[in-house]
């Protein structure tokens, strides 16, 4: 069916999103030249990372952006084409320990879900057999430490609930650098990056912290924040880095969403704060997001999503209260 509508006289544009080669299928259809006749544009995914900046974090800070790294990556189960697949952080940082256990037992927290994704045993299967040492967390997930130059978890966008790891020896804007020049070069496709940070560490950077930022070849950076609120902002410009071809689609060609229609968009940047509310304001962030609803340990998140869902649907001041109220449990 897809194929009979890609290729009807009647549709003048086609836009999937979906993985390269199903891309690269209805493109060239098994031969070498395009055959589809009209232009397509796509959005695919790809291996996201998932930057980490060395500072001095709190027990509550390892927590909290410990259960943000597990929502980056169990969000819907682990099947999601903005899902960060590979943590990159400081082999230096001395709580780099204290951060990937604050991880894994994050990982083991959240609620299990059923591996409802069509292939997801051959991809578990195959992640372990690339990855034998690999650390085998409750419900069903792995926590991988790989290496700079580990093909398998840097090219493979595994669609699971899979977390690699991978060391580099640096701190400072010297790490921060390297981070960038490594996710550049040798991860799979430029659909989303993510930075974890202290305010206090951005500060320190100063200059040459935007400077970094500005050479991340992703189409959403996502700075203390998940690159998925970058998706569900409408107005936001969605899709890959510009520059791919339909020979080599990577994380795809054109954006979505884009409701302010801005023309040659190169990437959308999303901030959020590096704690929930109250802390934020007590570290002198003015932000008053507690622990989002989205987060897979927000306890009120199904509450404050179907009140939220209500509220679309019926617009209405005395909702917001009750909004409010479910939200802040979390």
């Amino acid at each position: 069916m897809g194929a009979y509508l890609a290729r009807h006289p009647g549709i003048s544009h086609v836009h999937i999103t979906g993985s390269a080669a199903t891309d690269d299928a209805i493109v060239f259809g098994g031969s070498r030249t395009p055959g589809l006749g009209k232009p397509i544009s796509s959005e695919l995914g790809g291996v996201s990372p998932i930057i980490v900046l060395p500072g001095r974090w709190s027990a509550r800070d390892l927590r909290y952006q410990a259960e943000h790294v597990a929502t980056m990556r169990l969000h819907n189960g682990g099947y999601n084409c903005i899902a960060g697949q590979v943590l990159v952080l400081s082999s230096v940082w001395p709580q780099k320990t204290a951060f990937l256990d604050a991880v894994a037992a994050a990982l083991a927290a959240s609620p299990a879900r059923p591996a409802w994704y069509p292939g997801i045993d051959e991809r578990m299967r195959a992640a372990g057999a690339a990855y034998p040492a690999a650390r085998s967390i409750p419900g069903g997930r792995l926590l991988v430490a790989a290496s700079a130059s580990s093909e398998a978890m840097l090219t493979t966008e595994y669609f699971a609930p899979v977390l690699g790891v991978v060391e580099l020896a640096a701190s400072g804007q010297s790490f921060l650098d390297l981070a960038v020049e490594t996710v550049n070069r040798d991860f799979l496709g430029t659909l989303g990056a993510n930075i974890l940070g202290a305010p206090s560490t951005i500060r320190q950077l100063g200059p040459g912290f935007e400077q970094a930022v500005a050479r991340l070849r992703y189409g959403t950076i996502a700075i203390n924040a998940w690159t998925g609120v970058g998706f569900l902002s409408a107005a936001a410009p969605w899709g890959a880095f510009p520059g791919h071809t339909l020979g080599d689609v990577q994380s795809g060609i054109g954006v979505v969403h884009n409701a302010l229609l801005l023309d040659e968009v190169e990437r959308t940047v999303v901030r959020g704060p590096f704690r929930p509310f109250p802390r934020s304001v007590v570290h002198g962030e003015w932000a008053l997001l507690p622990k989002p609803p989205w987060f897979v340990s927000a306890r009120s998140g199904t509450l404050t999503a179907r009140l939220l869902t209500e509220f679309a649907a019926r617009p209405s001041v005395r909702r917001l209260s009750g909004i409010l109220a479910a939200a802040f449990r979390a």
